[in-house]
C-alpha cells in the first residue's frame, strides 16, 4: 500500500462540518460590502515577485522572510500574494479603473506567507479586504470602521475593540522615522540582532517587537503624533469626530504602528484577546503613496483586511450558530420505482422548488433506513414514492419534524405549492 500523501504543513482543508460557517460569514461580507456600495475584484495568486518588493517593501518580515518565491522556466521571479493590497492596486492601474475614478472595491481569498503555524496564524490563509481611491479624507475611512463594526455585530463577536493611531503624512513619517532612530541609537548594546537588523531600514518595527528585555525602552521610545504636522492632526481628529458622533468606541494607541511601508495617515487595528498571541482580526489604513510608488499618478487610497480562518475561530468558540440542514425535502422510493422514474419525477420537483434543497435517496434500502437518512440530514419534510403514490399518480407527504401530524397522498402540484406555503 503507498504512504498517505498528507497536506502541506500550515495548509489546511476544510472539512463539511465546517465549510458551511465560512459560506455564512462570506455571505454576510458579501451582502454588507454591496450594501455600502463596494464592488468586488479578483486577482490572481501568483505575481511578479517585484510587485511585492516595490509595495510592501524591502526590509520588512513580509518580503524578508516570508514569501513564496520561485522562478519560472525563463528565470524570471514570481511569488505567491502575501497580502492583498499591492494586487489590487496594480489591477486598478493596469485596468485604467482610477482614471478620475473613485473605486471602493473589496476582494476575498487565500493568501500565502512561510511562518510559524499555530491557531489562527496558517501559511496559507484567508484574507476579506476592502480598498477605496481617489478620496482623500477621513469620512471614507470612518465608513470602513463603521463597516467592520457592523460585521461584527452580524457574525455575533462581541470581543474586539478598536485601536486606532496616525503615522501622519509620508513626510511626518520620515522625520520621526530620523528622531525615533537617534534615540534607539543611544541603546545599540540593549537592542537584540533583529532590532539591529531593523534599526536603519525599518525602526517603526521596532516599536512592535514582542521580546521583553525592549519593553521599557519601547516604552519611553519618542512617539509619532508628537511629530504629526497639522494637516495630520486635523485629518485625525476629524475621524474621531466621526467615530464620536456615531457612538462607536475606540482607543488610540500612540505605540500602534503598521508593518508595511506604504502607509500615511490613519492606521487602526481590531483586535480580540480571545485568540491568545494572533490578537488582530482586522487591521489597514490609509497608503496615499502606494499608486504612485507602484507607477500610477498620486491617489488616495485607504482599505483594511481581515483574517478570516480567526473569525471563523472566533464563530466556532462562541458556538451560537445552529448548524444548517443538508436538506429541506428527502425524497424516499419504493424498489417498485425505477431509479429513472423517481429521478425524473425529483428533477420536476427542483425545477418547481428552486429556493428548496431536495433531496433524493440513492443507493437503495428500506423504508426504515430511508427515513433514518432524512432525519439524518435534517430535512423539514418526506416525500414518498410507494406503490400506492405508483398507481394513483400521487405523492405523500410526511412532516419529519411534527410527528403528531398525519402523512398526506397529494397530486405533485398540490405536494409543491403545500412545500411553498410552508415557507421551509
Amino acid at each position: 500500500m503507498s504512504k498517505l500523501i498528507k497536506s502541506v504543513r500550515g495548509m489546511y482543508d476544510i472539512t463539511p462540518d465546517e465549510v458551511w460557517i465560512w459560506q455564512r460569514l462570506e455571505k454576510l461580507v458579501t451582502d454588507t460590502l454591496n450594501a455600502y456600495g463596494y464592488q468586488q475584484v479578483r486577482f490572481p495568486i501568483v505575481e511578479q515577485t517585484a510587485l511585492f518588493h516595490a509595495a510592501i517593501g524591502e526590509a520588512t518580515d513580509v518580503v524578508e522572510k516570508e514569501m513564496y518565491t520561485f522562478e519560472n522556466r525563463k528565470g524570471e521571479s514570481f511569488s505567491l500574494r502575501p497580502e492583498g493590497t499591492a494586487s489590487v492596486v496594480r489591477l486598478v492601474l493596469e485596468n485604467a479603473l482610477i482614471r478620475n475614478q473613485i473605486q471602493k472595491l473589496w476582494y476575498n481569498g487565500p493568501m500565502f506567507r512561510y511562518e510559524k503555524p499555530q491557531q489562527g496564524r496558517k501559511r496559507q490563509f484567508d484574507q476579506i479586504g476592502a480598498e477605496v481611491f481617489g478620496l482623500s479624507g477621513p469620512d471614507v475611512d470612518a465608513e470602513l470602521l463603521l463597516l467592520t463594526h457592523r460585521l461584527w455585530q452580524l457574525l455575533g463577536i462581541e470581543d474586539v475593540r478598536l485601536e486606532l493611531n496616525s503615522l501622519g503624512t509620508s513626510e511626518c513619517r520620515q522625520r520621526y522615522r530620523s528622531v525615533l532612530i537617534e534615540y534607539l541609537n543611544t541603546y545599540q548594546d540593549q537592542l537584540d540582532d533583529e532590532a539591529k537588523k531593523r534599526l536603519h531600514s525599518n525602526p517603526l518595527r521596532i516599536l512592535d517587537s514582542k521580546n521583553p528585555d525592549l519593553k521599557e525602552i519601547i516604552a519611553n521610545a519618542p512617539v509619532m503624533t508628537d511629530h504629526l504636522s497639522a494637516e495630520a492632526q486635523d485629518h485625525f481628529a476629524e475621524l474621531c469626530q466621526i467615530l464620536d458622533h456615531c457612538g462607536l468606541p475606540y482607543q488610540i494607541n500612540r505605540r500602534l504602528v503598521r508593518g508595511l511601508d506604504y502607509y500615511t495617515h490613519n492606521v487602526f487595528e481590531w483586535i480580540t484577546d480571545s485568540l491568545g498571541a494572533q490578537g488582530t482580526i482586522c487591521a489597514g489604513g490609509r497608503y496615499d503613496k502606494l499608486v504612485e510608488m507602484q507607477g500610477g499618478k498620486s491617489t488616495p487610497a485607504t482599505g483594511f483586511a481581515m483574517g478570516v480562518d480567526r473569525l471563523v475561530v472566533m464563530i466556532k468558540n462562541k458556538n451560537h450558530w445552529q448548524v444548517p440542514a443538508r436538506g429541506d425535502v428527502y425524497v424516499v422510493i419504493d424498489p417498485c420505482w425505477s431509479v429513472a422514474e423517481a429521478t425524473a419525477l425529483v428533477e420536476k420537483l427542483r425545477d418547481a422548488l428552486p429556493n428548496l434543497s431536495v433531496l433524493l435517496n440513492l443507493g437503495g434500502g428500506s423504508f426504515k433506513s430511508q427515513f433514518k437518512k432524512a432525519d439524518k440530514s435534517g430535512a423539514k419534510f418526506a416525500i414518498i414514492l410507494g406503490q400506492d403514490e405508483k398507481d394513483q399518480g400521487l405523492v405523500s407527504m410526511r412532516s419529519l419534524t411534527d410527528r403528531e401530524a398525519a402523512q398526506q397522498q397529494l397530486t405533485v402540484a398540490d405536494a409543491v405549492e403545500l412545500l411553498q406555503q410552508h415557507n421551509i
